[in-house]
């Protein structure tokens, strides 16, 4: 007997041999036929309401978000100014007892006008610790408090792959760029397990009631992103604990891996204890690619880019500078080249164009000496792209990971970053279609707000905050980006045989919305209501809008 049959619904399967439905049938936590049903144990009347699979966000940062939601939120709004940021820090210190930490997340000093200067800090929350993220995630501010635990509040110091920025008067000024945040590993790290599976369990929430049923975190474990060495634990502890609630992909920070002393014909010279590779694990919790970082933001600044950022005048600026990579070109291929080897999927963190052709010159000589069936190798964001390098990517089989998400939040600093000349490199999305790649869906959470009917709108609509365009001929449908949030992503994971659309033998992850996004405007997509959200067939999230879940 059929456990559970959803009735009178406007099913979009994701299925092009049969791309719509108005029931499907569930048994045993997977699709059992899309169609009626003679018997079932559970019938629910849906209403009319549109069924699609489970979003799937193929490139977040789950632990940060949850973390984020006890932290500051500095986002702007309500953030629109230095003075209000002060102010925020100033209130969250009033409650906060001497030598604890105040820690806010969400900052962007394009926004902003600057980034918040320790001076200000210390005047805001003196005698706390105060650490600001930038809502990259790729730098961040702290007081002078911290700079003094970290030896370096009157000289700054290098750190490969990083910066500590000074001030005029030459004094460290509290920002800290991309690999010099690791400094301030040595204060706060590792979190107690407790703290980060708690963080992951309010996160699994929220994405519950935003219909998303699956996620990628993009880096657990070692370097600047990583919380503790033993992060894994805290997934598998919440899942354990029935909280997980979304199936979660872990990437692996390629910090973590090291040298395995595998018999030299086993190819295995890169990777985890005991042989562990990507595929480990099984569908509620297992472990992707390996991710890599070779450069840094856009809006900040650091990301690697061939040609000068822009000037006030929005030409290329040689005092702009080009931005950096994390670490040497030779280097960063030589760890893609070994994963690779070695079994992993590898996803290579690449924004600028001068970092995305690092990442392709390691994959093809990667394929080149130890060629792999179908390894799917990623890009994670491909943001500001070459003609060409499109191309070549699509020849190597990568996946391209860009956000379109970015486009509303944080569209008008990268616009400023590039100026004219380069803004149709930005973000695409129809140029890979159209050169035969599949495009996923992300958000790079809590980077900007996640929610994929948000990301669904901007993938559709292209405009900043301001209103301007933001590459406007990269412009997808909304059937288009529906399909990129879930057999989009599900094909960047290996997983389009599981998940991602609404056929039999696949995984039951449904999300019922009040409307389909396929038929409104665009401009109502962001707006639409998520009723009920399902994980294997049950009911994980339920907005008391439909009757019968039990």
């Amino acid at each position: 007997m059929t456990d559970l049959l959803l009735v009178n619904a406007n099913v979009l399967t994701m299925d092009p041999s049969r791309p719509r439905a108005s029931a499907v049938a569930i048994t045993g936590g997977r699709i059992e036929a899309v169609g009626g049903s003679p018997t079932a144990a559970q019938v629910v009347d849906l209403g009319g309401a549109t069924v699609l699979p489970g979003f799937n966000d193929a490139h977040n940062h789950m632990l940060g978000f949850g973390m984020s939601l006890a932290e500051v939120d500095l986002r702007s709004p309500p953030i629109g100014s230095l003075d209000e940021l002060y102010a925020a820090i100033a209130a969250r210190a009033a409650t906060t007892a001497p030598g604890d930490w105040v820690v806010g997340a969400g900052y962007d000093q394009n926004k902003l006008g600057a980034h918040p200067h320790r001076d200000a800090l210390d005047r805001a929350a003196p005698g706390r610790r105060v650490w600001l993220r930038h809502t990259s995630g790729h730098m961040c501010v702290v007081n002078t408090e911290v700079l003094a635990a970290l030896g370096i509040d009157a000289v700054a110091i290098e750190v490969p792959g990083g910066r500590v920025a000074t001030d005029p008067d030459g004094r460290p000024s509290g920002l800290l760029e991309e690999r010099a945040q690791a400094l301030i590993g040595q204060l706060v790290y590792p979190y107690p397990l407790a703290e980060l599976a708690e963080a992951i369990a309010r996160a699994a929430e929220v994405y519950l009631s935003e219909g998303i049923t699956s996620c990628t975190e993009a880096g657990i474990g070692g370097g600047w992103i990583g919380h503790s060495p033993v992060e894994l634990a805290a997934y598998q502890a919440v899942r354990d604990r029935g909280r997980l609630g979304v199936r979660v992909e872990l990437m692996v920070a390629a910090e973590v891996l090291h040298a395995l002393g595998a018999h030299p014909d086993d190819g295995l010279n890169l990777g985890l204890d005991l042989g562990i590779r990507s595929g480990f694990g099984d569908d509620r919790l297992r472990i992707g690619a390996v991710k890599i970082f070779s450069d840094g933001s856009l809006v900040g600044r650091t990301a690697a880019v061939h040609d000068p950022y822009a000037g006030p005048d929005g030409y290329p600026d040689p005092a702009a500078g080009r931005g950096y990579l994390q670490a040497d070109a030779a280097d960063l291929q030589a760890t893609i080249i070994a994963a690779h080897r070695s079994g992993w999927q590898v996803a290579t963190h690449a924004i600028g164009d001068r970092a995305i052709d690092v990442a392709l010159d390691g994959y093809a000589r990667a394929l080149a000496q130890y060629p792999r069936r179908d390894p799917r190798h990623r890009i994670e964001h491909f943001a500001v792209t070459q003609p060409g390098q499109v191309a070549r990517a699509a020849e190597l089989g990568v996946v391209a990971v860009p956000q379109g998400r970015f486009a509303s939040e944080l569209g008008d600093g990268m616009l400023a970053a590039v100026g004219p000349g380069r803004q149709d490199w930005l973000y695409r999305q129809r140029s890979l279609l159209e050169a035969g790649m599949v495009l996923p869906g992300s958000s790079d959470r809590p980077v900007v707000a996640g929610t994929p009917l948000l990301g669904v709108a901007d993938m559709v609509t292209r405009r900043t905050a301001s209103g301007a365009p933001f590459n406007p001929a990269e412009a997808i449908t909304a059937a288009q980006a529906l399909y990129a949030y879930t057999a989009g992503s599900a094909y960047a994971s290996h997983q389009e045989h599981v998940k991602g659309s609404i056929v039999g033998g696949q995984l039951a992850d449904l999300v019922v919305l009040s409307e389909d996004p396929t038929a409104v405007s665009p401009d109502r997509i962001a707006g639409l209501k998520v009723l009920a959200t399902l994980v294997g067939g049950r009911c994980g999230y339920d907005s008391g809008a439909i009757d019968g879940w039990s």
